[in-house]
């Protein structure tokens, strides 16, 4: 085994060991994990953008916001953490309107602080949470195996030559039919009885998944980079991993809030909220 592929096996699975663990845990764990994951996105972000060399001052600012966001994420207070998100964001769109900063700045700020929000908020503290939040991880994770290898093998018309060459609509199809399928057969045995909503919001997550990762590769070849960072040994950056994630775990908090909103009557987690319960 050529050693590079045996350091990526290796890595990967020491990740997927310590997402799974904090994610089983919850609480404060899982809360770390979710604003460590935020706070490296927008370092790789700002990298990648240019906007740490360019825009020194403002990027300061961003960062002061990521450092206040992803404190009130870890201490669970998610109402105070997504005001401060709105408000640093709104900042970063003034900067770059009055002090010609990038426009990087600001969309880089409320994505990065979105998804360790997001993240934290749909694994929540009770059982729904963890259900909803390994059913996320179970949609992305069978979307990006399978497209892989149905677009290898089928081959065919490329989904976004521009973008990523390497993405063919049959492997974005065979993505997202095992989604479907991973997510049915989770909640079948995790919340017996929503597996029809399941396999629903399974392909909308797929889709967005797939939506996630296509951004972060306009992204990159946008600014002429390979990977968002080296700070995973032999897989490049956090947000080539979480690329998918992001765009899921924020159309799963969308889908939660507006299933709640239709219900009515409060909403008691995301998590409930996203299976009906």
């Amino acid at each position: 085994m050529q050693r590079e592929l045996r350091l990526r096996i290796l890595s990967g699975l020491f990740l997927a060991i310590v997402v799974l663990a904090a994610t089983w845990y919850g609480g404060l764990a899982f809360r770390f994990v979710s604003a460590a994951i935020a706070l490296l996105i927008y370092y790789e972000w700002s990298t990648i953008t240019r906007i740490a060399d360019e825009h020194g001052n403002a990027n300061i600012a961003a960062w002061t916001g990521q450092a206040l966001t992803a404190l009130l994420v870890l201490l669970g207070d998610f109402a105070s953490a997504a005001a401060v998100l709105v408000a640093f964001t709104a900042i970063g769109l003034l900067l770059m309107l009055r002090s010609r900063a990038s426009g990087w700045l600001p969309l880089g700020i409320f994505y990065a602080g979105v998804t360790g929000l997001s993240l934290a908020m749909i694994r929540g503290g009770d059982w729904a949470g963890l259900c909803a939040m390994l059913f996320v991880f179970a949609t992305v994770w069978a979307t990006d195996i399978l497209a892989y290898f149905v677009g290898r093998a089928i081959g065919g018309a490329k989904l976004a030559p521009r973008i990523s060459p390497g993405k063919t609509w049959s492997g974005a199809i065979g993505g997202a039919m095992s989604a479907v399928a991973a997510g049915a057969l989770l909640v079948h045995f995790l919340v017996p009885g929503a597996e029809l909503r399941a396999a629903g919001l399974a392909l909308v997550l797929s889709v967005f998944s797939q939506a996630g990762d296509l951004f972060e590769s306009f992204v990159k070849r946008r600014f002429g980079v390979k990977d968002s960072s080296h700070l995973i040994p032999g897989h490049g950056g956090v947000m080539d991993r979480v690329d998918g994630l992001i765009f899921a775990c924020f159309s799963a908090f969308l889908l939660a809030v507006a299933f709640s909103l239709i219900k009515g009557g409060g909403m008691t987690s995301l998590g409930a909220a996203l299976f009906g319960l």
